[in-house]
């Protein structure tokens, strides 16, 4: 059965609404997680920044945070593990439920180094919302996370994450993958609240912003 959740950012006179079509599935990517809209946030207030910039979504899923940002002009690239068609079927319909057109969505594999992969444009930005979720996929999307940034000298990985329990930690993967990581607090770009974009989430889940960056990071 598919529904919809809608989505409304506003800034002084700029507004954009967005509507994410959902799926009751067991899939993960199905439905929007408390994630999503605060790293749509961060992509909303950072809008500027963005135009005109190649972004990329790992994990997409129902893809909020790369719609707004096609919505805020960047030139986006949609991505789910190429191994779940459904949810790579649910970036596109998410784009054309906002009329997006030209937005590629391509099957990526955490840790898996495909055609689709080796042959992506330049990246600037790499957008992951609560892909830190199973602990055993860790070490896969940091090896994922390591390749682009690696191949983009100067991309940001910008990373959102739910709090899950205190024994998580990517801290050893950083390290081994030479990145490193800024936390950024949520209020600092007006995503400390419990309900964000006109929606219920993230409610009263403890959320946070990560940028990632390789250690030798053209600036």
């Amino acid at each position: 059965m598919e529904s919809h959740k809608f989505f409304h950012f506003e800034d002084d006179d700029e507004t954009i609404d967005i509507k994410i079509p959902e799926v009751v599935d067991p899939s993960y990517g199905m439905y929007v997680w408390p994630c999503a809209p605060v790293l749509a946030q961060y992509v909303w207030f950072n809008r500027h920044s963005i135009r005109d910039r190649t972004v990329l979504e790992v994990g997409a899923g129902t893809s909020l945070p790369g719609v707004v940002a096609s919505k805020c002009g960047a030139k986006v690239i949609l991505s789910d593990d190429a191994r779940l068609p459904k949810c790579l079927e649910n970036c596109r319909k998410s784009c054309s439920a906002n009329g997006l057109v030209g937005v590629e969505v391509v099957g990526i594999t955490w840790g898996r180094f495909s055609a689709d992969v080796i042959s992506l444009p330049a990246v600037d930005v790499v957008l992951a919302s609560d892909c830190f979720y199973d602990t055993k996929d860790f070490e896969d999307v940091l090896a994922t996370f390591c390749y682009l940034l690696n191949k983009n000298k100067h991309a940001q990985c910008w990373v959102t994450y739910q709090e899950r329990s205190s024994d998580r930690s990517i801290e050893h993967l950083l390290t081994k993958f030479d990145l490193q990581c800024t936390h950024i607090p949520l209020g600092m770009f007006n995503a400390d609240e419990p309900h964000l974009a006109g929606s219920n989430l993230p409610g009263d889940h403890t959320i946070q912003f990560l940028l990632i960056t390789n250690k030798m990071a053209v600036t």
